[in-house]
């Protein structure tokens, strides 16, 4: 009998390890990218390079805003944790991969059961030829999303034009 952690809960390991370097005051994210076994690239959240993260300013222009979360995304310093593993890889490996995804609270630690990408990851995920994202619910749980789910049920589309 196999006592082992399920490959997906061990790409969620790596991933949730990913979060720890993220410079984010409200939410740290890790994301990796894995096709055929093999992890092509990682990210997490932080400001662009060169770039002063919110950590060493020692402030959020969107917490003092009291904007909430998913909102205003323009104010914010950071290049999302997808967003970071999609650059740092090329199309050609992102092709029919699986990009998987942890969020904690940067206060608290926790896991955020909520955890989903935005509507611009949602879109750069989709460029990049990824087939489906596992995102982290709780330590063993996880939900994983079809990428192709996001482009049947297009919800950029507001108005009928």
């Amino acid at each position: 009998m196999d006592n082992r952690t399920s490959k997906q809960n061990y790409y969620l390991d790596i991933a949730d390890a990913v979060l720890e370097r993220s410079t984010c005051l409200r939410r740290k994210y890790g994301a990796i990218i894995v096709r055929n076994d093999e992890i092509i690239s990682t990210g997490y959240n932080g400001a662009p390079r060169g770039r002063r993260n919110c950590s060493d300013l020692g402030g959020c222009a969107r917490e003092k805003l009291h904007v909430p979360s998913g909102e205003r995304y323009e104010l914010c310093r950071s290049v999302h944790a997808e967003a970071n593993a999609i650059i740092s890889a090329a199309r050609r490996d992102m092709i029919g991969a699986t990009l998987y995804l942890v969020g904690r609270s940067a206060a608290t630690n926790e896991l955020l059961p909520d955890a989903m990408c935005c509507s611009m990851c949602k879109r750069q995920i989709i460029n990049a030829g990824i087939e489906k994202v596992v995102i982290r619910v709780d330590e063993k749980l996880y939900r994983t999303i079809p990428v192709n789910d996001w482009i049947e049920n297009d919800d950029s589309i507001f108005i009928d034009l």
